[in-house]
């Protein structure tokens, strides 16, 4: 391993070290945050469901289900498929999924887009390297699933896997 190889190993591990810090103790005063910093734009990828350039979160007019994951996240893979079972009976809400992690040559987009594609993801996905739309969500960990209805407002937010009939509950009250 040369010198440039050890130092993206270490920045990785730094990375995945804050990360995993942020899934189990969440983002300082994160709950004082919420719609006032929504909406957020994010850069999307190319992957099955999805197109490379930009979203905003929540879509505007829509009510939006936002799914916050990461690659290295084994309960975002069951949320994901949680959301894959719930989406096609949900033709008029906009679902979108994103992760705070930061491509660098350890983690690419196209393995994020592999992870998505991998997990049967079907709808837009993106990134939110900063953690803006993390600390805007409120989120305290990994899986966190948040609905918006049509204005924006957060109706919804779940740490944690969101179950199936939980989603179509809260979906059912907004469309």
């Amino acid at each position: 391993m040369n010198r440039r190889q050890a130092v993206a190993a270490i920045a990785g591990l730094g990375l995945t070290g804050g990360s995993l810090w942020v899934t189990q103790n969440g983002l300082p005063d994160m709950n004082s945050q919420g719609n006032e910093r929504l909406p957020i734009r994010v850069e999307t990828l190319d992957a099955r469901g999805s197109t490379a350039g930009e979203a905003v979160v929540p879509t505007p007019d829509t009510v939006t289900v936002v799914d916050l994951f990461a690659t290295w996240c084994a309960p975002c893979d069951d949320q994901l498929e949680i959301l894959n079972a719930v989406q096609p009976d949900y033709d008029e809400v906009s679902f979108i999924s994103v992760t705070n992690e930061r491509p660098s040559e350890t983690l690419t987009r196209a393995d994020i887009a592999e992870w998505w594609n991998r997990n049967d993801g079907a709808w837009t996905v993106g990134l939110d390297p900063g953690s803006e739309l993390l600390a805007a969500l409120g989120a305290g960990g990994l899986p966190y699933v948040t609905i918006t209805d049509e204005d924006g407002t957060i109706e919804f937010g779940h740490s944690g896997l969101a179950g199936e009939k939980t989603l179509r509950d809260q979906l059912d009250s907004l469309v």
